[in-house]
């Protein structure tokens, strides 16, 4: 049965609020974990600031085992786990947990990849005038990598609202439920057309505002 869209746009306007607010607070968890795991795996590299061969190891082997893991599998794999923490595996918040997950390691990669690109002669003059670890952390390599480390940012919240779209398979909620259950299982077509012209929309605003911030960062 087709939907009625005198009504059901006001389903649509409530799934792209799900959507956004799924994305947003994965972005900000992922961000804040991933920076913190990348900035790890940095600086415990062999000859660095904080060279462990341990953790170093421990990490890359965690994010190499995780981060080729595709979502919809990732999703289903930690299901108990996400029961577990959340209560339930149906909604948006039980679609945040594995996606902030999965958000984490990626953007640890992201921020150790950019940080590698920082000329080596920056940390070493720091390091000659006394600075601490924690100093050349917070004064040299995250200003030195905020530009780029944006960029990829952006690439992340990009690929978060391809795993909102993929969580709504399970009951997660969001524009990729409405599109799975409206869309696809009812055969309707202008449910599947305005969801995706929603989600290319949603993913050219996120491009745009990385893009902006970035370009403004890298100017300084």
């Amino acid at each position: 049965m087709k939907v009625d869209w005198s009504t059901f746009y006001q389903h649509i306007i409530e799934a792209t609020g799900e959507t956004i607010y799924m994305v947003t607070l994965t972005l900000i968890f992922g961000s804040i974990f991933g920076i913190t795991v990348g900035l790890a795996l940095f600086v415990t590299r062999q000859n660095n600031i904080l060279e462990n061969r341990w953790i170093f190891g421990i990490l890359n082997f965690i994010i190499n085992i995780i981060r080729p893991i595709p979502f919809i599998v990732f999703l289903v794999f930690l299901m108990p786990v996400t029961r577990t923490v959340m209560g339930t595996t149906i909604g948006t918040g039980a679609a945040i947990f594995p996606m902030a997950i999965m958000a984490t390691f990626s953007v640890a990669r992201i921020v150790e990849q950019n940080l590698m690109s920082i000329d080596p002669g920056v940390i070493e003059a720091s390091k000659a005038m006394g600075a601490s670890p924690l100093q050349i952390i917070f004064t040299v390599l995250i200003p030195e990598a905020l530009g780029p480390l944006v960029l990829g940012l952006t690439f992340v919240s990009i690929g978060l609202i391809d795993f909102s779209a993929v969580a709504g398979y399970v009951g997660g909620g969001g524009l990729g439920q409405v599109a799975i259950t409206y869309g696809y299982q009812r055969f309707d077509t202008s449910v599947m057309i305005v969801t995706v012209v929603i989600l290319i929309i949603l993913v050219q605003i996120a491009q745009w505002i990385g893009n902006t911030i970035a370009k403004k960062l890298m100017r300084r």
